[in-house]
């Protein structure tokens, strides 16, 4: 008897476990395919956006520090720097 207590404790302590992990919930949200692919669409687009738009702005600082750079005249890297702003620029 005192075997089948100790389990049924551990049964009880996992059901308390997986309802504070609303475990329940996120099965109900597994088997509603079509919300599913709405959220994983929705967040697929907040990540493809936010990295475009961290991309641009690392890239436009990283082509603002190349220019101060180039604009200091340091003997040998100026002029791979000023050759790789002026590329850049030419393709804006």
């Amino acid at each position: 008897m005192d075997q089948i207590d100790k389990e049924i404790d551990k049964i009880r302590e996992l059901a308390r476990t997986l309802e504070k992990m609303k475990f329940g919930h996120y099965i109900e949200y597994l088997d509603n395919t079509r919300r599913m692919i709405v959220t994983n669409f929705i967040s697929g687009l907040a990540r493809g956006l936010g990295m475009a738009i961290g991309f641009s702005i690392l890239g436009a600082i990283v082509i603002y520090l190349l220019t101060r750079l180039a604009n200091r005249n340091i003997p040998v890297i100026g002029n791979f720097i000023t050759e790789i702003v002026r590329i850049v620029q030419d393709n804006l």
